[in-house]
């Protein structure tokens, strides 16, 4: 395996060291990663929850926020409808958790049994009957165009709020909230449907605070020579809509971009007087008066009270992540004062443990915000405040320890996802909502129950289509697999798919292939957007993401789908294949691979989707034991480290075959690793998991 460590200059490593006060690894980890120049940089060095996306900037949120608050003033039925994955159980969860803390006890309802994916007609005529006036869909609802057009004729408003990626015709609906949106102003694209609902959530706690509504300036000027520069940025709802830059000289004023927008508004700036007298040098009347925010920074931030903003961005360390200018430390410090005046990380809190879970669930990168609603989410969790979910971690031996993405990824949702994929997502649903710990008990050995009927139908079916997966690989010229058999549940293509797309690392399509309807799922290590369309003309309906998605049509359609996919395989061109390689983040000398090296490590969490644990190389380790342990044909290497003073646990899979011919006790090796913790019998202590490693 060839080991890879990008060369850094050494003065860019000390002064990233010095501009984010960190140490000389955590700085070239940083360097290694390229988040020195990524979006993903202030969501990794600050775990503040001001930090988020305003929700504002996302299409048609005000909208949402109005309806919804009206309904409340109403008392108008609500209802939601939600997908049956993990990500679309927590995301009806939240929603209704949501609109309860304004009065709204919503009805909701998840796809069962065999029931398609997305809204659903029959579902429409339901609520129509009930008198439903208001109707949310969450992670699903971008692709039901008609059925959404046909709640309208029944008297039903929608709200929309996915993820998916959109098809052509979009649904009418009063509001249609995805980031994914063709054109939207919103800066971060892979929120997961729980995402979307968590930026509901904080639109909702915002409209509940005099922020709502708010429109003003924030302005910053700074002399030079004989011109004065201006900034501008334009605020509604704490949301950054328009930016202005201006230099201005002397009598100049007044026919400046600058002075057109601000005329009449309000402006906010930091040290009042300044900025008044800098006005003043380049008109006599700026058309508009400036009200200074330091009284506001003196009750809630009263620590940077007094400082200039340049002040500011030398010694407060947010603010070296706000961008380059002074208007972007004068923007990040107001926001962050609002926050905490308004209690917004407060309000936001309750939703982010299940917000967590779904982002992680469904497999969404774990950059930008995504990185800080997971961080702060794992550390709700760990609270334990949420009565179903903290029994469901008793039940799964997870109680007590510190929860990482690896913990909820492997022993977390696959037995949620089981409700849904064995046709009862609202057993999980309803786990996550009650407080009754009677009700608790029944749904966890419910939900457990489901998951083990789940592993055997899995089991089985992985078993009855191996020979069609190779035949079909085979066929395609080692391009894709593709699996259809009748006695496959619809429940579990997905799953199918995942397991032969990660053993034969090429897309995969398994379809359940019903009487007559056939129900399938895509799952493809690289993307595949668009694939699906080539067979548009087949289906009843599809959707979902670059590697993911779903797909139904009537069984009959089969043998010419089937046809198709091979055909269009002739011309397929997956990626080129890379050589296996270790990319290693940063060379640790060993006297530095003491236990203080975790601090490091965990300061580059979650790891996940995008965002892969450390990799760090120390050389001169030396061996001192090794045992074998596992099963013969899964056997495993358990060893003894030493390094400078320590003398490590490190743990080494699947490497039995190379114990005693590639190392031994007493060989000094080369050894690259990840640093993590270790939790047996409730003993916590740190851990090496050895990749590679070479005399």
């Amino acid at each position: 395996m060839r080991w890879e460590k990008t060369e850094l200059d050494p003065g860019a490593v000390r002064e990233a060291a010095r501009r984010y006060g960190l140490d000389l690894i955590s700085a070239s980890i940083l360097l290694r990663r390229g988040l020195a120049s990524d979006s993903s940089l202030p969501f990794v060095l600050d775990a503040d929850l001001a930090r988020l996306h305003n929700p504002f900037l996302l299409e048609d949120m005000d909208k949402a926020v109005e309806r919804i608050l009206a309904a409340a003033r109403a008392g108008e039925k609500v209802h939601v409808f939600g997908d049956s994955d993990v990500d679309g159980i927590t995301s009806t969860v939240l929603l209704v958790q949501t609109l309860a803390g304004l009065g709204l006890e919503a009805g909701w309802q998840l796809p069962e049994g065999d029931q398609d994916y997305g809204l659903s007609r029959q579902a429409v005529e339901e609520l129509a009957g009930a008198g439903c006036g208001l109707l949310i869909t969450v992670d699903c609802g971008i692709g039901n165009a008609a059925e959404i057009e046909l709640a309208r004729q029944r008297g039903i408003q929608t709200i929309v709020l996915d993820h998916h990626n959109p098809p052509e015709i979009l649904p009418d609906a009063l509001a249609l909230i995805d980031p994914k949106l063709r054109g939207t102003r919103y800066p971060f694209r892979d929120l997961a449907g729980c995402g979307v609902v968590a930026k509901l959530a904080l639109a909702l706690a915002i409209a509940r605070t005099p922020l709502y509504g708010q429109d003003l300036w924030l302005l910053a000027t700074r002399p030079a020579n004989a011109v004065l520069s201006l900034e501008a940025l334009h605020l509604v709802n704490l949301a950054p809509l328009e930016r202005i830059a201006d230099s201005v000289p002397q009598g100049g004023y007044e026919r400046s971009r600058v002075a057109r927008a601000l005329a009449g508004r309000r402006v906010l700036v930091l040290q009042g007087e300044e900025e008044a007298a800098n006005l003043a040098r380049a008109a006599a009347d700026p058309g508009f008066a400036l009200e200074d925010i330091q009284p506001l920074l003196r009750e809630v931030l009263p620590e940077q009270a007094g400082k200039s903003l340049l002040r500011l961005r030398e010694s407060w360390p947010p603010a070296r992540l706000d961008g380059s200018s002074e208007l972007d430390t004068l923007a990040g410090l107001y926001t962050r004062a609002c926050w905490r005046k308004h209690g917004l990380a407060q309000s936001l809190e309750p939703v982010l443990d299940l917000a967590a879970l779904g982002t992680i669930a469904d497999l969404m990168p774990l950059t930008d915000e995504n990185r800080l609603l997971v961080r702060r989410g794992l550390e709700v969790m760990n609270r334990l405040g949420r009565a179903g979910l903290r029994e469901l971690l008793i039940r799964q031996n997870l109680h007590g320890r510190r929860l990482t993405v690896r913990d909820v990824s492997w022993q977390l949702t696959p037995v949620l996802n089981s409700a849904g994929r064995m046709g009862d997502p609202a057993k999980a649903a309803r786990l996550f909502l009650s407080s009754d710990p009677r009700e608790i008990h029944e749904l966890i050995e419910g939900v457990l129950e489901l998951n083990a009927r789940r592993k055997s139908l899995g089991d089985r079916a992985w078993e009855r289509c191996q020979s069609q997966a190779y035949q079909s690989l085979s066929r395609s010229g080692q391009k894709l697999v593709y699996v259809a058999d009748p006695s496959v549940p619809r429940g579990i293509t997905g799953l199918l798919a995942s397991r032969l797309s990660g053993f034969f690392k090429v897309p995969v399509l398994a379809v359940a292939a019903g009487q007559e309807k056939a129900v399938g799922s895509l799952r493809s290590p690289f993307s595949m957007e668009g694939f699906l369309d080539r067979f548009a003309d087949l289906l009843t309906n599809y959707g979902g993401h670059d590697c993911a998605a779903g797909f139904t049509m009537a069984s009959e359609e089969l043998p010419r789908f089937e046809a198709r996919l091979f055909l269009l395989a002739r011309d397929f061109q997956p990626p080129a294949q890379e050589e296996s390689h270790l990319r290693i983040d940063a060379e640790v000398p060993p006297a530095y691979l003491n236990p203080e090296l975790i601090r490091v490590v965990e300061l580059f969490e979650p790891f996940g989707e995008a965002s892969p644990p450390v990799t760090l190389l120390t050389r001169g380790a030396r061996i001192e034991s090794l045992e074998i342990v596992g099963r013969k044909e899964a056997a495993h290497v358990r060893l003894l480290l030493a390094a400078d003073r320590y003398k490590w646990p490190a743990v080494y899979w699947n490497a039995a075959e190379r114990a005693g011919k590639d190392f031994a006790p007493g060989d000094t090796v080369d050894v690259v690793y990840r640093l993590g913790r270790n939790y047996f019998q409730n003993t916590e202590s740190l851990q090496l998991t050895v990749l590679d490693l070479k005399r």
